[in-house]
């Protein structure tokens, strides 16, 4: 075999698939800042000579900082601070350490964008101040601070305040520097006008009718005096906050029945730390439903037609799909207080890729004003009022698709529509006749033959 036909085949892919390993070697070792070793997922920097002056960057578009999820940086005595933006391209990374260093300033923003940081190492640098405002938005299992030189002050009690709860970290020998340059065991740490805040909701009620509104109240004390915030979440009804102060109020206007359930906080926090008084919403509401059943596989696509048209959902018509199991789709076209305007027939079609099946229902909500009273025996009895308090879509909602009425019970209705109709006909055939007659006798009064009488409904034939 010649030379040349060895490279052809998978001898060719291996070569190839050689070379690019090499250029992803050299891509990343081109990107990787001087005196630091970096991976795929990681960056290390212990090398003291040497060294760095700043926290270590990949270089633009020549690697992913996206995929860094570890960062190790040891024995860099020149590196003094993190600023705002020099962590924001990492947010994938998970774990920080900074150990050994001559860490002293880290910008109170610096870590926004890293919400998935769970470890963070700053053990023996020079950190002298450091505030909870770095870390109070992410969900940290381990924070260590051991061996900085910690001026006492009310800037770090909440440190101390940490070290003291559950899911604060484990206990660490931290120690901060009084006036007189002397080692203060954090944990005996006293400081005057320094402590956590409190928070006070004075709610009504909450719970409230769909589209009614309310107004909650908080007050907020503490030393140093703590700012006040409203945290409502999802919220979807409009609400508005007012604050002055140590006091605010929040109106929730014309509340929507999705927001039954939500949690709503008063929060009042200061540089130790913070405090918050909640409540719950329960919203009560009242909505129509026409239930119904699907079964397919692959799940089917529905698609509600009124009087022949498509009907476009929205927030106050919609379907909700209750319950599901395996191939069957329970749920309901959910009507928020339809009107008269509602009236008229609903098409269910349920397709898949394998065919289609469709369902019609005519429904009637209420009369149209001053005209009727709303009563039309036509109109089946499966829609139903749904009372109560919102649930989600698979939440404890009862799957009422088999509340339908038996055919026995709608034969029993049909009956008895039938018989009133019969009776009225038959009155109405009766007074029509009586009226007849009373216009024939009166005519015969007065005929020039002298015509005694009639027969009402057939003649007898003469005899010729």
């Amino acid at each position: 075999m010649s030379s040349g036909t060895r490279w052809h085949g998978p001898a060719m892919a291996r070569f190839w698939g050689f070379c690019w390993l090499v250029m992803g070697f050299w891509r990343a070792a081109f990107a990787c800042p001087t005196s630091c070793k970096c991976s795929a997922s990681r960056i290390w920097c212990s090398d003291p000579s040497p060294g760095i002056v700043a926290f270590p960057r990949l270089e633009a578009n020549t690697a992913d900082p996206e995929n860094i999820t570890e960062i190790y940086i040891a024995n860099q005595k020149r590196l003094e601070v993190i600023n705002e933006d020099d962590v924001e391209a990492y947010v994938g990374l998970k774990n920080l350490t900074i150990v050994d260093s001559g860490l002293k300033f880290v910008a109170h923003k610096a870590f926004l964008k890293n919400s998935n940081l769970q470890h963070i190492n700053f053990t023996r640098n020079k950190l002298t101040r450091l505030s909870r405002k770095h870390f109070r938005h992410l969900d940290l299992s381990e924070l260590i601070l051991v061996g900085n030189p910690f001026t006492c002050s009310c800037d770090i009690m909440w440190i101390k305040t940490l070290q003291g709860t559950k899911s604060g970290p484990e206990a660490q020998d931290l120690y901060c520097l009084n006036e007189s340059s002397k080692n203060i065991p954090l944990a005996n740490l006293q400081i005057p006008n320094c402590g956590l805040p409190s928070a006070n909701l004075a709610a009504p009620n909450l719970t409230v009718e769909e589209g009614k509104s309310i107004t909650l109240s908080c007050s907020v004390a503490g030393d140093p005096v703590p700012n006040m915030y409203w945290d409502v979440g999802n919220l979807v009804s409009k609400h508005l906050n007012e604050t002055s102060h140590t006091q605010g109020s929040l109106r929730i206007t014309n509340i929507s029945s999705d927001d039954s359930g939500k949690q709503i906080s008063c929060v009042a926090e200061n540089i130790v730390g913070e405090d918050q008084d909640s409540v719950n919403l329960t919203v009560h509401y009242h909505h129509w439903c026409i239930p119904f059943t699907v079964k397919g596989n692959p799940k089917p696509a529905l698609q509600w037609f009124y009087n022949g048209a498509i009907l476009n959902e929205s927030k106050y018509i919609c379907t909700k799909i209750h319950v599901t199991n395996h191939t069957e789709y329970h749920g309901c076209l959910q009507l928020d207080n339809p009107t008269h305007m509602n009236n008229g027939d609903y098409t269910l079609i349920a397709k898949n890729e394998y065919g289609k099946d469709e369902k019609q229902i005519s429904a009637h909500f209420m009369g149209w004003p001053g005209i009727d009273d709303g009563a039309n025996p036509n109109y089946p009895d499966v829609i139903y009022e749904d009372y109560g308090t919102a649930a989600n879509d698979i939440g404890d909602t009862t799957n009422r698709s088999n509340e339908i009425p038996s055919t026995d019970v709608a034969d029993k209705a049909g009956r008895e529509h039938l018989s009133v109709y019969a009776v009225v006909v038959i009155a109405s055939v009766v007074g029509f006749c009586l009226l007849v007659m009373l216009f024939l006798l009166k005519l015969a009064r007065h005929s020039k033959f002298g015509m005694k009488g009639f027969v009402l409904f057939h003649k007898i034939p003469l005899d010729g």
